[in-house]
């Protein structure tokens, strides 16, 4: 069931982007750029007025990326302490947080097999083995001056991967490293976020804001506008993608295969942060540094817990085997845990 937001505001959801996203002239190979808007941001919070809920952890700089590592249970964090070429690993034991050294500047943070993660990064992506604090580098074929922004794993294997230029690589599997290029669609001004369901990719673009699917060979499926300015999106265990709108304040809830708008919710404060777990959807409201938890079970999302949290609740990242919850401060604020979240 879809929730209609006040009157004044129109339905945009569930709008096919412009034909231009996913069309071009065949007499004319030269496609022109995809009409944008200004790429949303999360707004700047101000200092909290409520003690966090939970415990806190030292983490300084601007992190880009969080997740807990479903292997390990750690909570990895790209850019902690400030630099865009160290992954944060954070355990459940107390105690100074352990810092893997990238070879480079990276972009994107994804979970790969059990104990290991993946990492966009320029020219290709980076295999890090967790436990070992190992870093691998793959340089994809040809691609060494493509900046890499966003990566995924679908169910096949396949790994998928976007850029800077708006370009989605569909890789060769069973490649030697996975280094070749089966398929690339040039679609979006920017590929900001890619997540997986079975062997369909979703792909977001801030500066369209919208989602498009792209089904198992790299074609694009469906397109929809994601309100009037999405930033961030994740997927939950049921297999729903979460978008957040910060710039019209909703919750958007997209089924898969095919890719349908199935539930919007405004979400006051600016909406950021996004986190999925079997009972709720967590969503930050990064201009009230406070996290929410949704029920989605119903089909309309139901308020369950909020807490208040860190200043700037950029990231969130939730742990399935231990039921915490955690809100990474994009301001240095630090790591939040919250044991056991949701309601009593």
């Amino acid at each position: 069931m879809t929730r209609a937001v006040s009157a004044g505001r129109r339905l945009v959801a569930g709008t096919v982007v412009a034909a231009a996203l996913l069309s071009g002239c065949a007499s004319n190979p030269v496609k022109p750029a995809p009409p944008t808007v200004p790429p949303a941001t999360a707004a700047a919070a101000p200092a909290p007025s409520t003690t966090p809920a939970g415990e806190i952890r030292k983490l300084g700089g601007s992190p880009q990326a969080a997740m807990v590592e479903k292997g390990s249970s750690a909570l990895l964090v790209l850019g902690g302490g400030g630099a865009a070429d160290t992954l944060t690993v954070l355990t459940r034991e107390p105690g100074v947080p352990r810092t893997i050294n990238l070879p480079g500047p990276a972009t994107a943070l994804s979970q790969d097999a059990p104990g290991t993660a993946l990492l966009a990064t320029r020219g290709g992506y980076l295999h890090v083995d967790v436990a070992a604090g190992t870093v691998r580098r793959v340089d994809i074929d040809g691609e060494q001056n493509t900046d890499f922004t966003a990566l995924a794993r679908r169910a096949d294997g396949t790994l998928v991967l976007g850029s800077a230029d708006g370009t989605v690589f569909i890789l060769a599997s069973g490649t030697d490293g996975e280094t070749a290029v089966a398929h690339r669609e040039k679609l979006f001004a920017r590929v900001d976020s890619i997540v997986t369901q079975g062997n369909t990719a979703v792909i977001l673009d801030r500066g369209q804001t919208s989602v498009t699917a792209v089904d198992a060979e790299g074609n694009p499926a469906q397109a929809l506008r994601a309100g009037e300015g999405a930033t961030t999106m994740t997927v939950d265990p049921a297999g729903r993608v979460l978008v957040a709108d910060t710039r019209g304040d909703e919750l958007l809830v997209f089924g898969v295969d095919p890719l349908m708008l199935r539930q919007r919710y405004p979400v006051p404060e600016a909406p950021y942060g996004l986190a999925g777990s079997p009972r709720l959807a967590w969503v930050s409201q990064t201009a009230a540094n406070t996290v929410i938890g949704y029920d989605l079970a119903t089909g309309i999302p139901v308020e369950k817990v909020r807490y208040p949290t860190v200043q700037q609740p950029n990231l969130l990242a939730y742990d399935d085997a231990s039921g915490a919850l955690y809100v990474v401060s994009g301001s240095g604020a630090g790591v939040q845990v919250i044991e056991n979240a949701g309601p009593r």
